[in-house]
């Protein structure tokens, strides 16, 4: 094999449409799939590449370093795609410590490990850390997140990732380790966990329950089809100057309120209901704490020096996304169920 990846969080959301795509274009690499299938966790979202012979599981926790050591040293590890992370807000501001652990030691000790490994073979790996355009804080009206944006993480989720940030920074500038960075804006798509916005009111409209939309609705994010965040992990992998960052945004920017009522509307189409059925769920709930007012990101450098660019348009994305949850009721309802857990089980034990 011309590689040996490992892909952190690989079992998870934007992590299995990275593992497919690389295990699909790049036979001579070798992919080790490394997740410790916490919740967001779904082997079942990889069941079409996991009997491909370039394609191996690992289950193991980022936070074990003697586990790590091992693993580079069996494996003969050549490069990280770094993807492993707790991410949502939500649960941060419940357990703080948990991204701490996760997202802080995790990253810092797959750092150490892979420079460890690389310098008692001599080798010079690639390490690409994958982060969220929520380090740099909330903007206002105007204005965009550029990669020289200072930062200013306003939630225990996007300090923790603004640290593992540093790490890695820290990391290349301190030992010379090939590094690359991103930060991308909100994606959505397909396999993505039910606790996200977007699944979570298709799920809710699908069943009629409420559909809660914190505060009034008018917080402003910019939303990246998870199938073209993939596309550019790769090419930043791949094209990416070593020590820089790229942020990956998909150039739309939505109120929270203006894509429930865009789904209600397509999926009242889509189930046959009269127009205006869904939208009646809505429900207005307390506003998160600390809620970020707005995220808008500037992706014109990658497009400029990587050549990089979102391939459809979100009225197109958001379309096909609804369609795949109605055409994968059975996945969803095995998530929401629970029963997707047994899958490690069931195929590994």
């Amino acid at each position: 094999m011309e590689k040996t990846i490992l892909i952190t969080g690989g079992a998870g959301f934007i992590g299995s449409h990275v593992v497919r795509r690389f295990v699909n274009l790049y036979p001579n690499y070798k992919i080790i799939n490394l997740d410790a299938l916490t919740y967001a966790g779904n082997l079942e979202n990889l069941k079409d590449v996991e009997s491909a012979v370039n394609y191996e599981f690992s289950k193991g926790d980022i936070c074990d370093l003697e586990f790590l050591n091992q693993l580079f040293q069996e494996k003969q590890i050549t490069d990280v795609i770094h993807l492993a992370a707790e991410s949502h807000v939500d649960r941060s501001i419940t357990d703080p410590l948990v991204f701490v652990r996760t997202n802080v030691l995790g990253t810092a000790n797959l750092l150490h490990a892979a420079l460890k490994s690389w310098e008692k073979s001599n080798h010079k790996g690639r390490f690409y850390h994958v982060s969220t355009d929520e380090v740099y804080g909330s903007l206002g009206q105007d204005g965009f997140f550029t990669e020289s944006t200072p930062y200013e993480p306003k939630s225990p989720y996007s300090a923790s990732k603004a640290s593992s940030d540093h790490f890695v920074r820290a990391y290349q500038n301190t030992y010379g380790m090939d590094v690359v960075l991103s930060n991308c804006s909100n994606n959505y798509g397909a396999y993505q966990f039910p606790e996200k916005l977007i699944p979570l009111m298709i799920n809710n409209i699908k069943h009629n329950k409420p559909l809660p939309v914190y505060g009034k609705g008018e917080n402003v994010r910019d939303w990246l089809w998870v199938v073209d965040h993939a596309i550019a992990i790769d090419t930043v992998f791949h094209k990416g100057k070593s020590g820089d960052t790229y942020n990956i945004g998909g150039h739309n920017e939505w109120k929270n309120i203006d894509i429930v009522h865009l789904l209600c509307e397509i999926m009242d189409e889509e189930l046959g209901r009269p127009e205006g059925t869904s939208a009646k769920l809505i429900t207005y709930v307390t506003d998160r704490a600390g809620h970020d007012f707005r995220y808008a990101i500037d992706a014109s450098y990658v497009e400029k020096e990587l050549g990089w660019k979102p391939s459809i348009t979100f009225e197109e994305g958001i379309r096909d996304t609804v369609k795949w949850y109605l055409n994968n009721t059975e996945w969803l309802e095995r998530v929401t169920s629970g029963a997707y857990q047994s899958y490690y089980e069931q195929q590994y034990s």
